[in-house]
């Protein structure tokens, strides 16, 4: 249920003009860098920016066209222009842009919030710092006034060409505007923000001096209905565009909800978020909008200045339409340079200096999956970085948790640390003939492999009983319950006794669903270790006896 409150309406109103005022220039920006013109990027903030807000689940949050969302939107229209040899594909776009939205929505309702957070640390940062390179490494030929070429790679090659041919006039007004947007004092960003400051000078400067390329005409007025289209031969690219967008947009947002909670120590709604996200995206593919997320500058400026409700980004969208509506042939004479000093600021903000700087100190496999991930973005594809960065991650981490919980069977193997006294004498007695393994949590399949083999090992010295103590073990996978199965089998040809202590209900059931318990008999099954070790030494006695 949608709640609007006015109680911190005079603080909204300000937060999200300011906000707007903020979101201008970066709107222009990043709707150029799209490929879908400067009218596509302000339709986004709009669009995005109302609906996300209204129906989110953070409260101060503003929404916009965004650094990850533009990449992949440029990204887009590049590979759909390869695959027709249209380059005004905009519909198909569009098209992409509104599925991510339904997808997000989907997300949302199926609850799928709270397991992007999952993503690794390493994995975002990388991933966001590729995302910054590939902005700055674009914005290198409309700095020196040319054409962006399409993909990061062909921006590249394509600088020496620039270099070669460029505009003096172009890389002045580029170089003043990143001048202004990085070092504008923070007296008079209070006023005016640095970003809009940058436009304005730049702007300013290219009426001057003249004979750099600019936005030109700009459309004004409300968007029009984009009628969804596909072929078979493009839908592979939108359902992959689609689902990028989506997922990407998703975690680009509830970052910035974190964010958002850590300044006004309140806690966002993520599914909701999502829902919110989804809703406003899909307005934004009907309309003409590019695709946006959460917005993290935009939103704490919003916060600084007195926003805190919904509202603040609903006044945040308004205030871009009434500019668009009134503004728009002003806009035309904005300069691409301008812009582009303005998107390189931008793409230096997304970078993660602050993991960079302090990256060596910390675990040298966070640091080299942070730059495999870093250089796959930029040099391959933004999915790809990511899935194969959070592959890594769990693979790294489940080769870390088998290590640590054999190093610790290894460790315990002869007597748990948490031993009674009476656990203590019956171990002395049994002496080598009795082992005792304490899982101390559950078995995770990395260390299955390694932990029969570790059972078999000791019983080539001589163990003649192994006490197993799952007290502490909640549940079995397969690969785990295999090797239970295993342990056992080894045991039963050895002639060897198997005690098992602290099993519960839910591990027997996979055990006994997989058929892996058949050398495990009821007698041998007991609630306390205290108990299994009796026994074990009773049977240890039994067979010295007869031998």
């Amino acid at each position: 249920m949608i709640k609007l409150t006015t109680s911190n309406l005079r603080g909204d109103i300000y937060g999200g003009l300011t906000a707007g005022v903020v979101a201008l220039p970066l709107a222009l920006a990043m709707g150029v860098a799209s490929g879908l013109g400067p009218i596509a990027g302000l339709y986004g903030a709009i669009f995005v920016g109302f609906f996300a807000a209204l129906f989110g689940g953070t409260e101060p949050q503003v929404s916009g066209p965004t650094g990850p969302m533009t990449v992949v939107v440029a990204g887009l229209a590049a590979s759909l222009a390869a695959a027709t040899g249209d380059s005004a594909n905009l519909g198909l776009i569009f098209t992409a842009i509104m599925l991510a939205g339904l997808l997000q929505i989907v997300m949302g309702v199926f609850r799928l919030g709270e397991y992007i957070r999952l993503v690794p640390y390493p994995v975002i940062s990388g991933f966001m710092s590729g995302i910054g390179g590939i902005i700055i490494i674009l914005q290198i030929s409309p700095m020196l006034g040319h054409a962006a070429p399409a993909g990061t790679v062909d921006a590249l090659l394509y600088t020496p060409t620039a270099l070669a041919g460029m505009n003096i006039m172009a890389l002045v007004i580029g170089g003043v505007s990143l001048a202004v947007a990085l070092k504008w004092p923070k007296s008079l960003g209070k006023y005016v923000p640095g970003p809009l400051a940058a436009l304005i000078i730049g702007t300013v400067l290219s009426v001057v001096i003249g004979g750099v390329p600019i936005l030109g005409e700009i459309p004004s007025g409300l968007p029009e209905f984009q009628m969804p289209r596909f072929t078979s031969a493009t839908l592979p690219l939108i359902l992959q565009a689609g689902f990028v967008l989506a997922l990407l947009g998703a975690i680009d947002s509830l970052l910035t909800s974190l964010v958002a909670d850590n300044m006004t120590r309140t806690r966002h709604d993520s599914n909701r978020e999502l829902i919110g996200q989804g809703i406003g995206n899909t307005f934004a593919g009907l309309f003409g909008g590019t695709a946006g997320a959460g917005a993290t500058m935009r939103t704490v400026v919003n916060i600084r200045t007195g926003g805190a409700t919904r509202i603040s980004g609903m006044i945040h969208a308004v205030f871009l339409l009434a500019i668009v509506l009134g503004l728009g042939p002003l806009a035309s004479y904005i300069p691409n340079a301008a812009l582009a000093g303005i998107l390189v600021k931008v793409g230096l903000d997304i970078i993660d200096w602050s993991y960079l700087k302090n990256a060596h100190r910390g675990p040298r496999w966070d640091l080299i999956l942070m730059i495999i991930v870093l250089g796959m973005t930029i040099f391959v594809d933004l999915i790809t970085a990511v899935a194969v960065g959070v592959v890594l991650a769990a693979i790294a981490f489940v080769q870390q948790v088998a290590r640590d919980q054999m190093e610790r069977l290894r460790a315990t193997h002869l007597i748990s640390d948490n031993a009674t006294p009476r656990e203590l004498e019956l171990l002395k007695e049994a002496g080598d003939k009795l082992t005792v393994f304490d899982f101390s949590g559950p078995l995770s399949f990395g260390a299955a492999a390694d932990l029969g083999h570790h059972a078999r090992s000791i019983f080539k010295d001589g163990t003649m009983a192994l006490l197993m103590d799952f007290s502490r073990v909640p549940f079995l996978d397969v690969s785990a319950a295999l090797a239970v199965e295993t342990i056992a089998n080894d045991a039963h040809i050895g002639s060897r006794d198997i005690f098992i202590c602290g099993m519960n209900s839910a591990v027997k059931e996979v055990l006994n669903a997989l058929k892996a318990d058949k050398h495990l008999h009821d007698p041998h099954f007991f609630d306390s270790r205290e108990k299994a070790m009796e026994a074990a030494l009773q049977a240890i006695r039994t067979k010295q006896a007869a031998a």
